[in-house]
């Protein structure tokens, strides 16, 4: 479903507001800046894929503030992965201050402060990512807040170039087919984050946190298997059992535990999915869990609700969207 906000309709007085207003219901509050409020130009097209969100922003110089008072009613985090296509965009987060150029994208949280800037006219796509589903592909996502992924060659370039390709078709799909489209942009995405060395090793360019990556990837890569285990994830890695059980130990959880959260959280997401026919213990078993009632008890410890509580409100949500 496409929605479209433009200052065009909105006599010069009123552009400030209006774009205020646009901006802030289409990512989440935030204070704004402009270099001439009254001559400001602006247009953005959103669509909506499922849970996740795309846009089209096209708008002269300004400067967007996420600040402490903003995440306070917060309760859901997301992540904003943003695409320059005209003009080089500013970024500060939680320290670190980086320059994103076409040709690359960038990728932001919403539950930390931060300052967003372009000092001409720039056109952005962006896509809105909550949280849990993007923590369902990649692990520790925070850890890439403020770095800068190639977006001119390989996997990157194929990510942006589904990107956009794919928005100006939304309105042509229905509900489902644009929720499918959703989730193959996001495993493009996390493809291309996989792609970046820089993710192998972290900030610290440490040795123990390639290991821990490579760690996280055999996990992912064998999910579905109920047959995964530590002693076959250290094999893989080359590294010995006891040094994979304090990889995780120093990130504060366990090889098992971590295991049991990325299959929760893929059952979550397929849960949430209201078109998806299968049955919940389907789900479940699909995704490495054995055991239902082990499986209804860490669900509803992890999320507060029961897989049947989840499905019931994506299905009542849809079908008032109807």
């Amino acid at each position: 479903m496409r929605a479209t906000f433009s200052t065009s309709a909105s006599p010069p007085a009123a552009r400030k507001q209006f774009w205020q207003q646009a901006v802030s219901e289409t990512y989440f509050p935030l204070d704004l800046r402009f270099q001439s409020a009254s001559d400001f130009d602006g247009t953005l097209d959103t669509w909506t894929m499922g849970s996740i969100a795309v846009s089209r922003n096209l708008c002269d110089a300004l400067l967007y503030r996420r600040h402490e008072r903003h995440l306070l009613n917060e309760r859901e985090e997301s992540f904003l992965i943003t695409v320059p296509e005209v003009a080089e965009i500013r970024f500060v987060q939680d320290g670190r201050e980086v320059y994103c150029k076409p040709g690359q994208f960038l990728i932001e949280r919403s539950h930390l402060p931060y300052e967003f800037s372009h000092s001409t006219r720039a056109a952005l796509w962006v896509l809105k990512i909550p949280s849990d589903v993007l923590r369902a592909r990649i692990a520790r996502p925070e850890r890439l807040a403020t770095l800068q992924f190639d977006a001119s060659r390989s996997v990157g370039a194929l990510f942006v170039d589904m990107l956009r390709m794919t928005a100006p078709r939304l309105d042509e799909m229905e509900e489902a087919e644009r929720a499918t489209m959703g989730r193959h942009l996001v495993d493009l995405l996390a493809m291309a984050i996989e792609a970046d060395q820089r993710v192998l090793v972290g900030r610290s360019s440490s040795v123990r946190n390639a290991h821990l990556h490579r760690a996280e990837h055999v996990i992912g890569a064998q999910l579905r298997d109920t047959r995964l285990s530590p002693q076959g994830i250290a094999e893989a890695c080359g590294i010995s059992l006891r040094y994979l059980h304090q990889l995780f130990e120093a990130e504060g959880t366990t090889v098992c535990a971590h295991i049991r959260n990325q299959r929760l959280l893929m059952c979550e997401t397929a849960l949430k999915d209201a078109h998806c026919r299968k049955t919940i213990s389907e789900i479940a078993y699909e995704w490495g869990f054995a055991d239902q009632a082990q499986f209804s008890r860490s669900f509803r410890a992890r999320f507060g609700r029961t897989p049947s509580e989840v499905r019931a409100a994506a299905r009542h949500s849809s079908a008032q969207l109807a």
